[in-house]
């Protein structure tokens, strides 16, 4: 099973570890347009600063990632797993996992990012700004650039097993599967006989069923499996192909 994961907006920066080392990043076949976007982005947010921000889609207070940005191929880096936060990644808790679910969230998880393409929660990265809608001078949209190259490596990834997408709908984008064993997961919160997506708990909801699947062991093959998984550890599942719903009554 390998599990797709989106990034998060917010990430936290290192205060000391080694610089980037695109070559030391898992999924090799991406570096060279690993490459591509870091320099174009680095290119970018070393010029204008009021430029940058436009282009990144930024407010002008907040020109510390404009920085952040430039300096990105020297700044420290830290496990991915520690960079990306925010309510999916509080909700995993990777750094609170048995050591077995640890083995198993290095072995199964890989989160998509639009500088990096595709990461392991081991990978270290540096945080960064750049989001999956941007249009980077001199290489064009991030999301096309990706779209070139994600789908190959994604495929040899899953192999023979299920590929569980989690991805919000701008990283959708990058790559929609084909050829391979898909499930999606929607989390639905049920409120006096309505159901509606909830952003926020949503986000929770994942993070939450990623954690009891890495702990439990859980390795199913088919949507179904993974459907017949997640019951037996207390979720409210409805199926439909390769369409999970998770219906959830409290927030």
């Amino acid at each position: 099973m390998l599990i797709l994961l989106p990034p998060s907006e917010g990430k936290t920066a290192a205060r000391r570890g080694k610089p980037l080392d695109l070559a030391a990043l898992d999924f090799p076949a991406l570096s060279a347009p690993r490459e591509r976007v870091l320099a174009a982005l680095v290119a970018l947010c070393q010029g204008d600063p009021d430029v940058a921000a436009r282009t990144l889609g930024i407010g002008t207070t907040q020109l510390d990632l404009v920085e952040l940005n430039a300096r990105l191929r020297t700044a420290p880096t830290h496990r991915a797993d520690q960079v990306y936060t925010g309510v999916l990644y509080d909700a995993l808790g990777v750094a609170t996992l048995t050591p077995a679910a640890k083995r198993r969230a290095t072995a199964r998880l890989a989160i998509t990012s639009s500088l990096f393409g595709l990461v392991r929660p081991s990978d270290r990265i540096p945080a960064y700004r750049l989001s999956g809608d941007t249009t980077l001078p001199g290489l064009g949209p991030v999301a096309a650039t990706w779209r070139e190259h994600l789908g190959p490596v994604v495929t040899d990834a899953v192999g023979g097993s299920l590929l569980v997408d989690l991805r919000s709908g701008t990283y959708v984008s990058f790559w929609r599967p084909a050829g391979v064993r898909t499930a999606t997961v929607r989390v639905l919160h049920e409120h006096q006989g309505k159901r509606k997506v909830v952003s926020h708990f949503n986000k929770a909801t994942k993070g939450r069923i990623v954690r009891a699947l890495l702990e439990a062991g859980a390795d199913p093959r088919t949507p179904a499996k993974l459907a017949e998984a997640l019951r037996d550890l207390g979720w409210q599942v409805e199926e439909d192909g390769g369409h999970l719903d998770v219906v959830v009554s409290e927030l």
